[in-house]
């Protein structure tokens, strides 16, 4: 059995191994940049006002620890490929056939959000066509691409990931042209005072402050993706801590700064929770064009993030199978050393969301992304923990790393602290509490199938 595993690291290397620096960066950008931030964000500036600056700020900085201790324990030793390895290492095989399916659950929850927003941004252009359809051709357009090779993944990340940067840079630099020139909407000046004058910068109180967090969180899933790349990256030691290391410089250019003008040219009051603030503001301007061109942008991140969904999935299925977690199929590699099986796998499951989206297409996209939030602080919690415990029980170890976790242990309980006020938090509102009790069959149902299969896996 020992020898199996080595020989499929052995082939794993092959199959990885192909992402470049420049891949990994924008792949980084590409997973903090997404659906939660271009559609969720009308959300969240309905539920917070000016105040949602303070929250994407503080979900950052949390992010960014939490980024750290991904790294310090993906560098503490280069044989790990995923968040599975130091699971296992840590916390034991139960932990890490939970960890390992929860992740996968996570990013089907993000493709069937993103393919509802793929939905819903092509209804810009064309309202009678009906949601699930553009969903269900994104989808196999994707699958084709990823049956192809690694290296197209990276390529086409790369450029999906570009599209958004050169967008958000062009946003701010036009908002920032608009609100120095003192532009006229129908709305009013544009000017930095919109922020504070339409209620103060927490118009709807701590409540809605509070509330806006969900969205938040959730504008952030996909972060930790940069460690899923880990090893498939030609030298992660010098790539990896670079990418880490750019996550507050993206917070405050990407999020905060292109939230800050928008509310600054179009107050937060006549946002429409329901649509693309950066859409909004643009038809607001009077530019029409512009606003397609941002809808366009918008499409491209959610089939961005859809086919990160698609590729992190597959490989997570494919490590699972490799230690026996799932069924043995899973491990079979295409002639282009593509996991074919696994990648048939997630895209039928992720068919589901789009027959959610034929269902009930109103409810859809806020049950998808709070059930989403709550297996990524699942995930995000896990890694926090196996940190704590590699720094404990491997003293000699962490003293070797160089990409250490700052403000350690104090860093660790204020990220499980957030966490766990994130689940109050979706506790309070109606449409995200569902979630609560949805999330936790899932975890039930896991630990149910690891007791059944353990005799099995053990005469294996």
């Amino acid at each position: 059995m020992t020898e199996d595993v080595t020989d499929n690291d052995i082939h794993e290397q092959k199959l990885s191994r192909g992402l470049k620096n420049r891949h990994i960066q924008l792949i980084a950008i590409g997973g903090a940049i997404g659906t939660g931030l271009f559609l969720g964000s009308g959300k969240s500036i309905h539920f917070a006002g000016p105040s949602i600056l303070f929250a994407y700020l503080i979900t950052g900085i949390i992010c960014f620890f939490i980024m750290r201790s991904l790294g310090e324990l993906l560098l503490s030793n280069l044989e790990y490929h995923s968040f599975v390895d130091f699971v296992r290492d840590y916390l034991g095989d139960m932990a890490a056939f939970i960890t390992g399916w929860t992740y996968w659950f996570c990013w089907i929850s993000l493709a069937m959000a993103d393919l509802t927003a793929v939905g819903l941004y092509t209804q810009y252009w064309l309202p009678d066509v009906p949601q699930w359809l553009p969903g269900l051709i994104a989808l196999i357009i994707l699958l084709i691409m990823n049956l192809a090779t690694v290296k197209l993944f990276g390529e086409l990340e790369f450029w999906f990931a570009l599209i958004k940067v050169i967008a958000i840079l062009a946003l701010t630099a036009i908002g920032l042209f608009m609100i120095f020139k003192g532009f006229s909407t129908h709305s009013g000046t544009a000017a930095f005072h919109n922020l504070w004058s339409h209620g103060g910068m927490f118009p709807n109180g701590l409540h809605g402050f509070l509330l806006s967090f969900q969205m938040v969180v959730f504008a952030f899933v996909g972060i930790e993706l940069v460690g899923l790349t880990a090893g498939e990256t030609k030298d992660p030691e010098k790539v990896i801590p670079k990418a880490i290391n750019n996550i507050p410089v993206r917070v405050l250019l990407f999020y905060i700064g292109a939230l800050l003008v928008i509310m600054s040219i179009y107050p937060w009051n006549v946002i429409n929770p329901n649509e693309s603030p950066f859409v909004q503001v643009f038809a607001a301007v009077g530019i029409i064009a512009a606003a397609s061109i941002i809808n366009f942008v918008v499409l491209t991140s959610a089939a961005s993030a859809s086919n990160s969904a698609v590729f992190s999935t597959s490989r997570m299925i494919y490590s699972l199978a490799k230690e026996h977690n799932a069924p043995g199929a899973m491990t079979k590699l295409t002639s282009r050393k593509v996991p074919g099986n696994a990648l048939f796998f997630s895209a039928v499951v992720i068919l589901i969301g789009i027959m959610l989206n034929y269902i009930m297409p109103e409810q859809v996209f806020t049950l998808i992304t709070s059930i989403s939030t709550i297996c990524f602080i699942f995930i995000w919690g896990i890694t926090v923990i196996c940190h704590l415990k590699y720094r404990r029980t491997r003293p000699d170890l962490a003293k070797r790393n160089k990409f250490k976790m700052p403000l350690y242990p104090f860093s660790n309980y204020v990220v499980l602290g957030f966490l766990a006020f994130i689940l109050i938090v979706l506790a309070l509102a109606q449409d995200t509490r569902v979630s609560l009790f949805v999330t936790p069959v899932w975890f039930i149902m896991l630990i149910a199938i690891y007791k059944l299969r353990k005799p099995k896996s053990r005469q294996v």
